[in-house]
């Protein structure tokens, strides 16, 4: 009887060895150059190799662009704050041109889980990365995408849904299917307007400071009320990290939306921004304009409702959703934009589009002589080929 117990638990040990083995398994990220994308593979890295993970990540390889700037954000603080956790290799990803190649400079390792958070279109590296995954029997193949190749029509429902059409012809959606006419075990994302502690692209949410702190009027399109949806890398992270925990489930549904279910206004986030910035409601000067009017605008989103929300992800996947808000990281992120000296950088050549909208919607200002761009982009006119007048 002590023996056949004594087997017994010998092969649920075995039994639970191979199970750990099995779920156990390596890691890589393929990173972009930068860009709105580009604090993901730092963000991910980080998440995989936290505690939570240990059991089931071995090892983790950051595959990074090497035309990125090491001296900025997130690529500087790949060595201090992963040390040895993590191995960084870094390629040529615009030039590299095949399956051999890529898999030489990996030095012929394989892996379990791969991000792909750089391919575009399935060619060059891209079409590489996917062979590799392939060749290497990869569990799950998760690809970074966009949700900016929805085409939404004057019947979506918003928040867009995974099921909204898409453009048939963007890079993305065209790795999507080779994927899967290869037999990957795809899951693509779709994330939207991302930010984050380590990024560097600030375009979206330092349009609203770089006016809010000139006391310059928002030119912002319709009347504002439009959602826009702005996600912290952190959680996007933390997202792409629960095909490890689902992989079946994930692999199944395949494409998920990527965000925060936070949502705001363009004109909320005038506001918050104002108030981060210590200025007062009062002060913040909206002008909305009709964008049909203008063949250009400066604003950093779409004049119409596109948005997204994670409610897939949260069903399948078991995502807690976001732990991060706008509203309470406006103020670090502020402090993040003195830094970068935003308040005083040159805005020369940046606002034209802006007073164009503003002299012509319904601005009260005045008429451009001496005005409030002028302090910040003067009109400068050359005189070099003028000749003076001749009298008589």
């Amino acid at each position: 009887m002590m023996m056949k117990a004594a087997l017994s638990l010998l092969v649920l040990a075995e039994a639970a060895h191979a199970f750990s083995l099995q779920m156990n398994g390596s890691a890589l990220i393929v990173q972009n150059k930068g860009g709105g994308h580009g604090e993901l593979g730092y963000q991910l890295a980080k998440k995989l190799s936290s505690d939570s993970y240990s059991s089931k990540v071995s090892s983790i390889t950051i595959l990074q662009d090497d035309s990125c700037n090491d001296g900025k954000e997130p690529f500087c603080s790949y060595v201090s704050d992963f040390g040895e956790k993590v191995k960084v290799i870094k390629a040529d990803m615009s030039s590299m041109g095949d399956l051999e190649e890529l898999k030489s400079k990996l030095g012929g390792e394989t892996f379990d889980y791969v991000f792909d958070n750089c391919s575009k279109k399935p060619e060059g590296a891209g079409k590489a990365v996917c062979d590799a995954a392939k060749e290497w029997g990869t569990k799950v193949f998760t690809y970074v995408s966009s949700a900016g190749m929805y085409q939404p029509d004057a019947n979506t429902e918003f928040p867009m849904v995974e099921t909204t059409p898409v453009k048939e012809g963007a890079g993305q959606n065209l790795f999507d299917q080779y994927a899967i006419e290869i037999g990957l075990p795809l899951v693509s994302f779709r994330p939207q307007y991302i930010y984050g502690p380590k990024a560097n692209k600030y375009d979206y949410i330092d349009w609203y400071f770089d006016r809010l702190v000139r006391d310059l009027p928002l030119p912002i399109p319709n009347d504002g009320n439009q959602m826009v949806s702005l996600t912290n890398s952190e959680d996007v992270a933390s997202l792409l990290a629960c095909v490890i925990d689902e992989p079946d489930a994930a692999i199944e549904q395949r494409f998920f939306n990527c965000g925060t279910d936070k949502l705001y206004s363009y004109n909320d986030v005038a506001f918050m921004c104002a108030e981060a910035a210590g200025i007062e409601k009062g002060k913040v000067q909206l002008e909305h304009f009709d964008p049909d009017d203008f063949e250009k605008t400066p604003f950093p989103f779409r004049p119409t409702n596109f948005y997204v929300a994670p409610d897939m992800a949260k069903t399948k996947l078991g995502w807690a959703g976001s732990k991060s808000s706008l509203a309470e990281d406006l103020p670090w992120y502020y402090e993040g934009y003195v830094a970068r000296g935003g308040p005083t950088k040159s805005m020369k050549g940046k606002l034209g589009l802006d007073k164009e909208i503003c002299f012509l919607s319904k601005t009260t200002l005045d008429d451009g002589l001496g005005s409030v761009w002028d302090k910040f982009d003067p009109l400068e006119i050359n005189v070099s080929d003028y000749k003076p007048l001749v009298e008589g």
